[in-house]
C-alpha cells in the first residue's frame, strides 16, 4: 500500500493518505483574532479543502478530535459542528480542554476519514 504526504515539512504533514484512508493533522483558524465560532468555521473550511484534495469529504468522516483551550466555549463550537456534520454520517468524536500551540488559538481539529 503506497502512502502519499502533502503540504509536508521536516515536522509533519497536514495531509497523509494511505491506501483508501486519509488522516489530517489538527487544523487550527488562520485568523486567531476571532471568536469560537468563527474559529470553527474556519477549521473546518481547511478541513473540508483538504478532504477535498485528498479525494474525500465530511461524508466520509470516521472520526474527530477536538481540541478547545476553554471548556467553557464547547456549546459555541459544536453549534458550528453539529451545522457541519454530513447528516446521518456523524463520526465517532472526542472533544477535549487543552492549551494550543498559540494562546490565541481557541480550537483544533484532526480528522480520519475514508476515501
Amino acid at each position: 500500500m503506497s502512502i502519499t504526504r502533502k503540504h509536508s515539512n521536516q515536522r509533519m504533514s497536514q495531509l497523509v493518505i494511505h491506501g483508501e484512508t486519509v488522516y489530517l493533522a489538527g487544523q487550527v483558524a488562520k485568523d486567531s483574532t476571532s471568536n469560537i465560532t468563527e474559529q470553527t468555521k474556519q477549521v473546518l473550511d481547511k478541513v473540508d479543502a483538504l478532504l477535498a484534495e485528498a479525494g474525500s469529504d465530511k461524508s466520509k468522516v470516521l472520526s474527530a478530535q477536538i481540541w478547545i483551550a476553554n471548556i467553557g466555549h464547547f456549546a459555541a463550537m459544536n453549534e458550528v459542528w453539529d451545522s457541519w456534520v454530513a447528516e446521518g454520517n456523524a463520526p465517532a468524536r472526542a472533544c477535549i480542554e487543552a492549551r494550543l500551540a498559540s494562546p490565541d488559538l481557541l480550537v483544533e481539529v484532526g480528522i480520519v476519514a475514508a476515501r
